[in-house]
């Protein structure tokens, strides 16, 4: 259970699934379909869904390739948290957001694995957040030139390592996108 007293509901956290992040991506369109899959189901059980956008110097806000894919729509009432670091908890509104949603487990999908998903879910955990990484949900774009693995190994390294991850009254989980309800 989560350390943040008073907050009983999960949200869905969507990063980057962004036009210029995931162009490249391992799996690009049944991640994506995945995702939409967890947007609507969301929806459909009332579950708050929070859309993380990032920008950079690489993927300048305003852009065609800042924009979220368009598999994907946001609804209006939705939350939508700007970011420019790879946690994206770091100097942005997403604290208060889910604090206002009283959220304390986070389901999270989205771009990219070995960046933002790894800086988000770690980012999330120490701040008292349960934290659920949707394995079948996040991708990753080939950094192998740079030493980088693989990206089915990045995804499946993260996966396995998440799945294991542990702290004092807090709970680290990896799922299928299929496994996931949120009944909140």
């Amino acid at each position: 259970m989560t350390t943040l007293p008073e907050r009983p509901h999960t949200a869905l956290l969507v990063i980057d699934v962004q036009v210029a992040v995931v162009a490249d991506a391992h799996e690009r369109d049944a991640v994506v379909a995945n995702i939409a899959g967890l947007v609507d189901r969301a929806r459909e059980q009332a579950t708050p869904v929070v859309w993380v956008q990032h920008s950079d110097d690489n993927v300048t806000q305003g852009s065609d390739g800042w924009q979220y894919v368009p598999e994907l729509t946001r609804q209006d009432a939705e939350p939508l948290v700007h970011k420019r670091y790879g946690d994206s908890f770091e100097d942005t509104s997403l604290e208060d957001v889910l604090a206002e949603a009283r959220v304390g487990h986070v389901v999270v999908v989205g771009a990219s694995t070995d960046a933002c998903i790894r800086s988000t879910i770690h980012g999330a955990f120490v701040r008292g957040y349960d934290v659920t990484l949707v394995g079948d949900a996040h991708t990753t774009t080939d950094l192998s030139q740079w030493g980088a693995p693989p990206p089915d190994q990045v995804i499946a390294h993260t996966n396995l390592y998440w799945k294991y991850h542990q702290a004092p009254g807090r709970t680290a989980a990896v799922s299928e996108a299929k496994e996931i309800s949120f009944g909140n």
